[in-house]
């Protein structure tokens, strides 16, 4: 049976350290860091999203500085808004969440956040420094399964590794990342031919696809090192909701060498990544 790839734990690890290192650095600043999350209407699961976000803030000792707009919320608003959070000295980090109402572009508002409070590491100044392979905030996701992999100390040069998926939220910024740690990068995607046959060939296999349990045993080398981005909400006949990712577990569970459950794998990861984003910010400006 594959090794777990525990994401729950490292990521307390990661708020541990950076607990530790906001109390050595607050005195400097005259106050702590902090970060504004937007979220727009009334999507449960960003709801609880937010909640959990807010929640790991006070954990580590990062002032949150949320709003929350009606779902007829206009664009000039919201631009407004982040324009206000720019200026504003106490705020180190700014996250629109996502997915927002249909009316909204989500694209034309992250280009407003400065790059330097961008705590999810998506504006394109801060992906071109990663095309570029410079320093600087990173986008959460991807920058979890990394932190997670060098946590297990699972070696990446010279590896094989096949993406699935291309959004620029995780599959673009991951391909990158593994290629700067030196692994051969495939990106495949639904329009790919012979799927399986390429992702069976992957000694890292990351699936960020939002299909649930599409990627089964046909996908996997026995012995790969599986990551599973996806997180799927399933109803069975009941009415009961479970979690699953992009991966069957059960079947890829006997084959691979590692692999991240769903839940307590990657999520807890992007969420400790985006408070890093938020310190290395804070430190930044100190």
């Amino acid at each position: 049976m594959a090794n777990l790839l525990d994401g729950k734990t490292t990521a307390q690890k990661i708020q541990s350290q950076l607990r530790e290192k906001i109390k050595t650095l607050e005195p400097q600043r005259g106050r702590p860091p902090g970060l504004a999350v937007l979220m727009v209407g009334d999507n449960p699961a960003s709801a609880v999203y937010v909640r959990n976000k807010e929640k790991s803030c006070e954990r580590v000792g990062i002032a949150s500085f949320g709003q929350h707009f009606p779902a007829d919320t206009s664009q000039e608003e919201l631009k407004e808004a982040i324009a206000n959070l720019n200026e504003d000295d106490r705020v180190d980090g700014i996250l629109v969440q996502l997915p927002l109402p249909e009316h909204l572009d989500a694209v034309s508002l992250l280009y407003e956040i400065a790059p330097h409070k961008d705590a999810d590491g998506l504006h394109p100044m801060n992906l071109g420094g990663l095309v570029r392979g410079e320093k600087g905030l990173r986008s959460c996701t991807p920058a979890g399964v990394m932190r997670l992999l060098e946590e297990y100390q699972i070696p990446l040069a010279g590896k094989r590794a096949v993406v699935l998926g291309r959004s620029i939220l995780v599959g673009k910024p991951m391909a990158l990342m593994l290629l700067e740690a030196n692994c051969t990068v495939t990106v495949a995607h639904s329009r790919t031919e012979n799927l399986e046959a390429i992702a069976s060939e992957a000694d890292i296999l990351i699936a960020a696809v939002g299909r649930p349990e599409m990627v089964g045993a046909n996908c996997i080398k026995p012995g790969a090192v599986v990551i599973d981005v996806g997180i799927n909400r399933l109803e069975d006949a009941n009415g009961k909701s479970r979690l699953v990712g992009d991966v069957d577990f059960q079947a890829a569970e006997p084959i691979a060498g590692y692999i991240t459950p769903v839940p307590g794998g990657i999520g807890p990861m992007t969420v400790a990544m985006l408070l890093q984003n938020t310190v290395e910010s804070y430190q930044k400006r100190i």
